[in-house]
């Protein structure tokens, strides 16, 4: 998903085990399948399962000393056409937010014409909920995604009612994985934009199939979100 060059996509749960990762995986996979310039972030400095999935592209910090929060909030500040995804690890939540206020992160951003968005993760309780509600009082211009992870924090019969409440303009559904799929999903040297253009020949043609068919209606939302983003700031809707 890229709708303009350097905008900053933060994915962020108040919880853990919502499919931040998998939703930051998802979403690099995307612009490299789409060629597009990327860099990631991930503040997990004891097990950034992020970082190990993109060793080249994706830096881990730590969001809880001033050394790390240079190296973060700097870099997402340039201003060099490059798309930055950050992975919010849920025990930095607190943390992560609470500096970005500190320092005026989100004024400064659109100061120097990024625009960051949020991903948050949903689930059923009532915590999840008033934490998105507190970032929208906080900053309620900022765009909010709330993303439905079936596979990681399944919703329910009441899904409908549960996103409803979140203060977000768009949704993102990810489905549930069978397991063996979860499994090869697993696998850190499994690139996902390499998969779809040459899926590995090793690997059952049951299981290519099915990860195709699970990959593809997410990639499909993120280019629905991008090209709305493009409709949106084209100067013939002005």
């Amino acid at each position: 998903m890229a709708g303009h060059s350097g905008d900053v996509f933060i994915v962020c749960s108040a919880g853990a085990r919502t499919g931040v990762t998998t939703t930051a995986r998802l979403l690099t996979d995307y612009r490299l399948f789409s060629r597009a310039p990327v860099a990631g972030f991930d503040t997990d400095p004891h097990e950034p399962r992020y970082g190990a999935l993109f060793p080249d592209l994706v830096k881990t910090v730590d969001v809880a000393d001033i050394k790390g929060q240079i190296a973060l909030f700097d870099r997402l500040l340039a201003q060099d056409g490059v798309t930055k995804i950050v992975d919010v690890w849920h025990r930095g939540f607190q943390r992560f937010f609470a500096t970005v206020q500190d320092i005026g992160f989100i004024e400064e951003a659109r100061r120097n014409g990024i625009e960051p968005i949020l991903l948050f993760h949903a689930d059923v309780t009532e915590a999840a909920l008033a934490s998105a509600q507190r970032l929208h009082a906080t900053w309620p211009a900022l765009p909010m995604i709330v993303v439905q992870n079936e596979g990681a924090r399944p919703l329910g019969p009441d899904a409908a009612d549960i996103l409803r409440r979140y203060p977000a303009q768009h949704k993102f559904f990810v489905a549930a994985l069978p397991g063996p799929l979860a499994n090869a999903l697993d696998d850190p040297s499994l690139s996902l934009s390499r998969f779809l253009l040459a899926p590995p020949t090793n690997m059952s043609i049951v299981v290519r199939a099915a990860l195709k068919s699970w990959i593809v209606p997410i990639f499909t939302q993120f280019k629905s979100f991008e090209l709305r983003r493009e409709l949106e700031s084209s100067d013939y809707l002005r």
